[in-house]
């Protein structure tokens, strides 16, 4: 069957199509992308105004039509973090369902790293062992630790690239001192949750997930996305050091012309490095590998498991 999977981010609303069934690996067949950066929308006391649900509704509308041009059959909605945590998310997503009729599902921080989770012990399978996966988004990061395919510890920080880089680095270039106040930030959060997951052991295998992840393995020399998905691609930490103060001291437009740097992204890339270092640091992790495969297959491959099998 033709299923699909709409996910209204904090950076971007993104339909994902597949041709799937139970016990069978989903097939790409379609993506369609809007960039919308919710997160950013958000006014002083924490809600969506008027133009942001106005333009959150036209491209939901969007994508529900591209879906059904594409055939899909089953339609999968669902939110994160900006919806999650505006101060009017009721009212917004009543708003959807008026105008749209698609109900969305807000997902919690901790569905969101299981079902990420989910996706990379799918995508690496039994032999990986013990996973640690790492997963930052533009409104939170994402860390599941676990044998199975349900995680024994998750858990959800407000350490998105986006919400970081509107709360903390207005400059551009960003200004050092608050570069300094961003990373400490960022270790203290991080740090908070270490012993949840230490206490399991060490894992045998880290992977992260997400673009931010992707663009930073790419600028330490990965593979490129055009080689494709089953080409292994690294990240390590000694990479990652290295390019921190390399991108702290470029402009927005700067990043935008780094390899593998989308120019919607390129301003959060510096607070993504910096979670991303942080994280890898305070978990003692010297190399982690991408996974092709996030949230959104998590979310296709648990639907498949509620399905019956033809």
């Amino acid at each position: 069957m033709r299923l699909g999977v709409l996910d209204v981010g904090s950076n971007t609303v993104h339909l994902l199509v597949v041709d799937a069934h139970p016990g069978a690996r989903p097939l790409p067949a379609h993506s369609h992308k809007a960039e919308l950066r919710l997160a950013q929308l958000l006014d002083d006391r924490g809600a969506i105004g008027p133009d942001g649900v106005a333009r959150l509704t036209a491209t939901v509308r969007d994508a529900l039509e591209a879906a059904e041009d594409k055939g899909v059959e089953d339609l999968v909605p669902f939110a994160t973090s900006a919806v999650r945590e505006a101060s009017n998310a009721d009212e917004v997503l009543a708003r959807v369902k008026e105008d749209t009729g698609v109900e969305l599902r807000v997902l919690t921080g901790e569905e969101e790293a299981r079902l990420t989770f989910l996706a990379a012990r799918r995508w690496f399978g039994w032999s990986a062992g013990k996973l640690l996966v790492l997963d930052i988004g533009g409104g939170s990061l994402e860390i599941a630790y676990g044998i199975d395919e349900e995680p024994d510890a998750a858990v959800s920080l407000p350490l998105g690239a986006g919400r970081l880089t509107a709360g903390w680095l207005p400059g551009d270039p960003p200004d050092p001192a608050d570069i300094k106040a961003l990373r400490r930030h960022v270790r203290a959060q991080i740090a908070r949750s270490v012993g949840e997951f230490t206490r399991f052991g060490k894992p045998d295998h880290v992977v992260a997930t997400s673009k931010t992840f992707k663009q930073l393995a790419r600028l330490a020399g990965a593979a490129r996305s055009t080689e494709g998905l089953y080409v292994q691609r690294e990240l390590k930490r000694k990479s990652l050091e290295d390019w921190v103060p390399r991108l702290a001291a470029m402009t927005e437009a700067e990043l935008a012309e780094l390899p593998g740097v989308s120019e919607g992204r390129a301003g959060q890339l510096l607070a993504g490095a910096l979670v991303a270092e942080g994280a890898m640091d305070l978990f003692g992790v010297e190399t982690l590998e991408v996974c092709p495969w996030a949230l959104r297959e998590g979310v296709i491959l648990r639907r498949l498991d509620h399905m019956p099998a033809v």
